[in-house]
């Protein structure tokens, strides 16, 4: 990462250690929306640095604070839409982390990679930690595109990658909560003009969607693995889940799945190549109660760990960014 002339930590009681992303720590938490406010500023120059910035001694004890927090914090929030999990809303655009069985990891990605719109910070309030395990892990994009084999980088560069998707009232996200609308003609208006190719059969929709798999940022054009390939492919299911759904549905059926650019198969080996380099430079402090973290959703990926116990963490798409179709 480029190295930053002024301190980041500057004005802040603020800390980076090895393994563990930035922390900032509140020492007067009486207004937190004001601490915010007063803050942000110095808080997105952590983040420019250091790719994500975790804050913690606000003492947010209901989605009410929470919410007004990551309000503050945002230049502005998203609508989601294509998600790939189910999330409930808290309020306007402050939703619930994606719904992920507990005992299985939620791999690394970049949130909204393989969208037109996608949020350029991810925004993050913690009301309740588990008794064990669910941090939000992150990992430098950077370092893993330079983790990565050269010739693999450049097939992906050269290809890009598709993900297809089957939309049903069984599995997975329906394309009615996905896409936000009943309306079948919204929802191909939809895919015309964010360069999404749609078949529907039956009361169910597949789509498939080619993007690219590296990106460059904008703030100063380092070359960043931004995409979800490793994560939305069907390697990356659990063993007898994805046996099951491939029974169930058929291999065509799965509610995602990933392929190289040109339709090729994406192999076992290669998508456990790709999570071994997430792993290699992921790092990771668990939830406390109040928490809040900002990151940088192109610089650094996330992920989120199994866990124990009652979790709540609140979410913001935030400061959302467009690329050309």
């Amino acid at each position: 990462m480029p190295p930053n002339d002024r301190d980041p930590f500057a004005g802040l009681d603020g800390r980076r250690d090895e393994g563990r992303p930035a922390v900032v720590t509140v020492a007067d938490a009486s207004d937190p929306v004001a601490w915010a406010a007063e803050h942000r500023e110095a808080l997105y120059r952590i983040v420019a640095s250091q790719g994500a910035v975790l804050i913690r001694g606000l003492g947010l004890h209901d989605a009410t604070g929470a919410s007004a927090v990551l309000r503050t914090l945002a230049d502005e929030l998203m609508t989601e839409r294509e998600a790939f999990a189910p999330r409930w809303s808290y309020d306007d655009r402050i939703y619930s982390s994606s719904k992920w069985p507990p005992n299985q990891p939620m791999c690394m990605h970049n949130e909204l990679s393989y969208a037109v719109e996608f949020p350029a910070t991810m925004a993050f309030a913690c009301l309740s930690a588990p008794n064990s395990g669910g941090a939000t892990a992150l990992a430098d994009a950077g370092r893993v595109l330079r983790g990565l084999p050269s010739d693999l980088v450049e097939r992906f560069e050269r290809e890009g990658w598709l993900l297809t998707r089957s939309y049903t009232e069984d599995i997975g996200v329906p394309w009615t909560e996905a896409f936000g609308t009943t309306d079948r003609g919204e929802v191909e208006r939809y895919c015309a003009a964010h360069d999404i190719s749609f078949t529907w059969h039956g009361e169910g929709l597949r789509t498939s969607q080619r993007r690219p798999a590296v990106m460059r940022h904008p703030a100063d054009g380092e070359r960043l693995w931004f995409n979800q390939i490793a994560f939305l492919n069907e390697w990356t299911m659990a063993p007898e889940v994805r046996e099951y759904l491939a029974d169930v549905y058929g291999r065509e059926g799965l509610p995602f799945n990933t392929s190289f650019g040109n339709g090729d198969e994406i192999t076992e080996d290669i998508v456990q190549l790709i999570n071994k380099v997430y792993d290699s430079v992921t790092i990771a402090e668990l939830w406390r109660p109040g928490d809040v973290m900002l990151v940088d959703n192109l610089r650094t990926a996330h992920s989120r760990l199994p866990y124990d116990g009652a979790r709540e963490v609140l979410v913001a798409l935030a400061n959302p960014t467009n690329r050309s179709v």
